[in-house]
């Protein structure tokens, strides 16, 4: 894949995985508030099928939109966030080899949306929010701190979970 850098296969697979992983952490959070709408877990399911060996195909940009569509739909913040980080995780397929910040949300924005979940499961505790925080770091692989080190740094923190990200993001370009 070609842009102002390259990036591989395996190295979208190693995003996607961790995008992926994220987000199938949070995944109950949607389907406890949203019983009976499967488009998060589909696209789960199509960022696995990718992050596994399958080929990218329209199944990932499919359910990535479905997902953002079933986030935008959600009744409760904790739901959103979820749904919208399964759709992350399917589009996390397509992250781009362009040099813009924007695009390390693709990277963290599910582990962010993750934390702030556990703040708002634990009556809004920034405490909760750091050891998911501290856990997706500790999972991010040298591969993927490579990948995100491509790009400039998150965009300025405008809300909580953009401030969790930027967080993430500093304390992985530590690695750089």
């Amino acid at each position: 894949m070609s842009g102002d850098f390259e990036l591989s296969m395996e190295e979208l697979r190693v995003v996607a995985r961790y995008v992926t992983e994220s987000a199938q952490d949070v995944l109950p959070v949607f389907e406890e508030a949203v019983p009976g709408d499967p488009r998060p877990r589909a696209a789960i399911d199509a960022a696995w099928e990718f992050v596994n060996g399958a080929r990218r195909t329209k199944l990932q940009r499919v359910t990535s939109l479905d997902a953002h569509r079933a986030a935008k739909e959600a009744g409760t913040e904790t739901a959103r966030l979820a749904a919208r980080s399964a759709g992350d995780a399917a589009a996390a397929a397509y992250l781009h080899p362009i040099s813009r910040a924007t695009q390390v949300g693709h990277i963290l924005r599910a582990a962010a949306s993750a934390a702030r979940i556990a703040e708002m499961d634990a009556g809004d505790d920034p405490a909760a929010g750091e050891t998911v925080i501290e856990q997706a770091r500790q999972r991010a692989t040298p591969v993927l701190i490579s990948v995100l080190c491509r790009y400039p740094p998150a965009p300025t923190a405008k809300n909580r979970v953009a401030h969790l990200m930027s967080y993430l993001d500093s304390s992985l370009r530590a690695s750089c």
